[in-house]
């Protein structure tokens, strides 16, 4: 079982490959615009069914950062937390989220599209699709980590439809 240092590192290696991938050029006068289909899609080893995009900043370093998440249709975290607050938007489909530390998939709560969410400092949670695709937008301040509850178990499971 790797130990939650090895699991941070890994994963903030990973997130600086992925904040390398959504630069951007600013126009003349200084802004930044970047398409929906000028967005990286990126897998994240252990994660299935999930991928991520750093859409600006890099959640391993200092500072603001703003990524997506695309959670095929199934696809759940297991529980997890993080050290920052994070502000949460749906951009599409209906996210799931549940609150603890045992991963009940059909405890969770419906979150349609357009709804804002604040996740706590340090709340443990799960979340993600049950019968659609769905996108996040997550903002937070950095250095950002992804701390599971029962490691052993793995970073992603099944929704029940």
């Amino acid at each position: 079982m790797p130990s939650k240092t090895t699991v941070f590192t890994a994963l903030a290696a990973i997130l600086v490959m992925f904040a390398a991938s959504a630069s951007a050029d600013k126009d003349k006068a200084g802004f930044t615009r970047i398409a929906p289909d000028e967005i990286k899609w990126m897998d994240r080893p252990g994660y299935d069914g999930v991928k991520f995009a750093v859409v600006h900043g890099d959640p391993s370093k200092p500072g603001l950062y703003v990524i997506r998440a695309k959670f095929s249709p199934g696809a759940m975290t297991r529980p997890h937390w993080h050290p920052e607050e994070r502000y949460v938007t749906v951009l599409q489909g209906t996210w799931y989220g549940g609150e603890g530390d045992n991963f009940e998939p059909d405890k969770t709560e419906p979150i349609k599209a357009g709804t804002f969410v604040i996740h706590p400092a340090k709340a443990h949670h799960y979340d993600g699709a049950k019968d659609e695709e769905v996108i996040v937008q997550i903002v937070g301040i950095g250095p950002s980590a992804t701390n599971l509850v029962h490691p052993e178990q793995g970073n992603t499971g099944k929704s029940k439809k």
